[in-house]
């Protein structure tokens, strides 16, 4: 009986062990994942039909990957994430991780960079740079612009899209704009409306939501506004609204629905399906409205 104690003792601690080594180097975020994936994978299927070079969206996927998955264990190593590396053997993990993702990233880069090609990639490189290190001076300036910095590090995730639609396609037009823009648009309605979800998750009556998200219910009624706008400048074909309809209407439908516990994991893969269901809408009409 003793010896089979030691033993569920020894895999509890294991099992716990290997939770924690993984939070060090795994980025745990779901719907940071999703706001890397969905605009890729957009920018990819798009790209790919005026594609002129099949590979290169596949290296850039690669080395997106690789960037996004190196914070993690770099901020481990700083100090600076929820679950930091303590002892040798965590640093020495944390390190190895670190130094092979920045290597991939670097190679793959490289590849793509060699003899000149592809220089769009500095532009959008830029951009996205300073996205993020307008993220890191919104954070330090107030807790309250916690969900603004969220939003305008978005726009450094989703210019992904564009990027891989200009490495299939070889031009950057209105199509990859159209792809940043709408991309960075539906994040920043996911960003919001998790944060809603979040800071009114005891609000059960109508009034109780309003009173809590009534800013939110306005940036839902400017999307309609600005979404009609982007149709009726040509920005945006007809079709491609669609894809912003199921975001939209549950938006909506929250204020009508009675109370809901909030369950943050339950959350979080709704929203990362909500991204699938809009990336895919998002890349079938901007292709099927593609001359």
């Amino acid at each position: 009986m003793g010896s089979q104690v030691m033993t569920e003792t020894a895999a509890n601690i294991n099992s716990a062990q290997q939770a924690r080594t993984r939070a060090l180097i795994v980025p745990r975020e779901h719907g940071a994942w999703g706001l890397l994936f969905v605009p890729l994978s957009t920018g990819i299927a798009v790209g790919v039909v005026g594609a002129h070079s099949g590979w290169s969206p596949l290296v850039f996927a690669m080395a997106a990957l690789a960037l996004f998955w190196l914070r993690t264990p770099v901020e481990s190593l700083l100090g600076t994430a929820a679950i930091s590396a303590q002892t040798p053997a965590e640093r020495r993990i944390a390190l190895l991780v670190a130094l092979g993702l920045a290597a991939l990233s670097t190679i793959c880069l490289a590849a793509l960079l060699w003899n000149g090609r592809n220089r769009g990639l500095f532009v959008l490189g830029g951009a996205a740079g300073v996205a993020f290190l307008a993220q890191t001076l919104l954070k330090k300036l107030s807790r309250k612009l916690r969900m603004t910095a969220q939003i305008v590090g978005a726009a450094g995730l989703t210019c992904t899209a564009p990027a891989a639609y200009y490495l299939a396609t070889g031009h950057f037009d209105s199509t990859a704009w159209l792809l940043w823009a709408a991309n960075w648009f539906f994040a920043g309605n996911q960003i919001h409306f998790v944060q809603l979800r979040i800071h009114a998750a005891r609000a059960a009556t109508f009034g109780e939501k309003f009173e809590r998200g009534r800013a939110f219910l306005l940036a839902q009624v400017c999307a309609l506004l600005v979404l009609l706008a982007a149709f009726a400048s040509g920005f945006m074909p007809p079709l491609a609204m669609l894809a912003f309809v199921p975001a939209l209407f549950r938006g909506f439908a929250w204020f009508f629905r009675g109370y809901e516990p909030l369950h943050v994991k339950s959350l979080g893969w709704s929203e990362m399906r909500q991204g699938i269901v809009f990336g895919i809408l998002l890349a079938a009409t901007v292709i099927i409205s593609m001359p």
